[in-house]
């Protein structure tokens, strides 16, 4: 039996603003606002019994979730007792926490290199072997040619091609940045036209033939450091080869760079849709626009001029529908892009011919309706704005 105080106990709503307080360290945000206390009873003696639903029964930080309530609860001096009342969430309440905790993650993203003017354009699939590398490479290098500086993240961190698809093999150095605490890596630089490639991949650090045998927190720390620790400098557009899938590198991105919008790359053929719609769900529950389709290998038309739609058709339009997106452009299969991936010439370079055609009408489209190129006076009233949602935030605080 409790020990009677002499203290009135706390209200129900003295409790839960002292459980607002404790932070689920893996999920990053308080476990209110995470919806993880569904009740909470006041005892006349004093007695307050938080129940609490866990992600999964058996949480390994259940213990540090109790120990955290019952030290901040238990010092109102009307509490003569904290219980716990253990439950765990289902399938809806779970997806529902992990939404929150993502949303929450945008307003914690950390500092980078990546310029407030820079358009971040994430290039992904849901499967290999679509073409996506191919597809980054030559609208980096459309871009550029345009007159833009681009940058090109490599962080396919396992199956990287892009130095080779660039035909570009010098390793990456560090330098010492005025005004940096540290030295940063420098990216390769390649001129393209009137405009200029930066390029980061873990290819500049390791031999082609090396395997990387990375669990996946070490990938997405190797992204953090592409984008933390390399000096970018001025950017228009910083274009991100994707790794295949919805795992850990993917997760990561939407933490590190929230204001990333995507691209998704699919074949003509109905189950690599199918596929590339994960990918598009995944940016959807990570809160990242999805501005666009591209149909990759699509028809094939051979030298006396029959079309072949070797891969099927209609892929990548049914995925635009699907995903309610544009669908870019249809890049037909041709000999050429093959050729100038192998010499590390990306056909969107200087060349003539119907895929390059399409690469740099999609380039086009970029700047014209996708991602406009960021003006000077645009940065400013962004940091203004900025500074007058702080203030806002900071006047409720007080």
């Amino acid at each position: 039996m409790a020990e009677p105080t002499t203290v009135a106990p706390p209200t129900h709503d003295e409790v839960m603003a002292v459980l607002g307080t404790v932070i689920d360290p893996e999920l990053g945000a308080d476990i209110v606002t995470l919806g993880m206390v569904p009740g909470v009873s006041v005892a006349d003696d004093g007695v307050v019994d938080v129940g609490i639903k866990l992600t999964i029964g058996g949480c390994p930080l259940r213990a540090e979730i109790k120990r955290e309530v019952q030290e901040r609860v238990g010092l109102h001096p009307g509490v003569t007792d904290v219980t716990i009342t253990w439950g765990e969430m289902n399938a809806e309440e779970r997806s529902e926490v992990m939404s929150k905790a993502r949303w929450n993650a945008r307003g914690q993203a950390p500092d980078t290199e990546i310029p407030a003017s820079c358009h971040v354009l994430a290039i992904a699939s849901g499967k290999g072997g679509v073409g996506k590398s191919s597809v980054t490479v030559n609208l980096a290098a459309a871009l550029a040619g345009a007159g833009h500086t681009v940058g090109v993240l490599d962080a396919d961190i396992w199956g990287f091609s892009v130095p080779r698809l660039l035909g570009i093999s010098d390793r990456m150095e560090a330098e010492t940045v005025p005004g940096a605490d540290k030295p940063k890596i420098m990216p390769n630089e390649l001129p393209v036209g009137d405009g200029l490639l930066k390029v980061v991949s873990t290819g500049f650090l390791v031999d082609e033939s090396t395997a990387l045998m990375w669990r996946g927190l070490m990938l997405t720390k190797a992204v953090e450091q592409f984008l933390a620790d390399v000096a970018w400098g001025e950017l228009d557009y910083l274009l991100i080869d994707m790794p295949p899938g919805t795992g850990d590198v993917q997760m990561g991105l939407a933490r590190l760079l929230p204001r990333t919008s995507m691209v998704i790359v699919t074949t003509p053929a109905l189950a690599a849709q199918k596929v590339a719609q994960r990918a598009a769900d995944m940016a959807k529950r990570s809160f990242l626009p999805v501005v666009g389709v591209i149909e990759n290998m699509s028809a094939f038309t051979c030298d006396h001029g029959e079309t072949y739609a070797l891969f099927g058709s209609g892929g990548g339009l049914a995925l635009a529908d699907e995903i309610d997106a544009p669908l870019l452009g249809e890049v037909p299969l041709e000999s050429a892009v093959a050729a100038g991936n192998d010499a590390g010439r990306p056909v969107s370079i200087g060349h003539d011919g119907a895929a390059a055609d399409v690469f740099r009408s999609i380039a086009d489209r970029i700047v014209a309706e996708i991602a406009p190129p960021t003006t000077a006076d645009e940065v400013d009233m962004a940091g203004c704005s900025a500074r007058m949602l702080d203030a806002v935030a900071a006047a409720f605080d007080d």
